[in-house]
């Protein structure tokens, strides 16, 4: 599985952006996508996670009313729409997907297999 992230960029507190990730390869039997994020010095941690058939969702207590997952079969594609952003919300952010991980591990980044570029949010005050 490939992933292409996009969508990042500079915006002002309080703002809105709509990141994606495209999946191409052998995507028919993923089993989540989930979204990541690092900042400078700091671990990638779990910002939101989407059951690729389904479409359950799962949410970081830090983004949870702010941010939405979504994702459309037909293109490949999952969404993250960053709404209200914070300046600590500063960070690149990276798509993931994995064919075998269960719902227990979905907020550890260690358990998925496939990794987009990741897109740079910058969140100025």
């Amino acid at each position: 599985v490939q992933l292409q992230a996009s969508g990042g960029g500079l915006v002002q507190a309080g703002t809105s952006l709509r990141l994606s990730c495209v999946a191409s390869g052998s995507t028919s039997n993923m089993r989540y996508m989930g979204w990541f994020r690092q900042a400078p010095g700091k671990d990638r941690e779990f910002v939101a996670a989407i059951n690729w058939s389904g479409g359950s969702t799962y949410y970081a207590d830090t983004v949870k009313g702010r941010f939405t997952i979504s994702r459309d079969k037909v293109k490949n594609t999952v969404y993250l729409q960053v709404n209200s952003l914070k300046v600590e919300d500063t960070a690149g952010y990276y798509c993931a997907a994995d064919h075998g991980v269960i719902l227990s591990s979905i907020r550890d980044p260690r358990a998925y297999d496939y990794w987009g570029q990741g897109t740079q949010v910058t969140v100025s005050s």
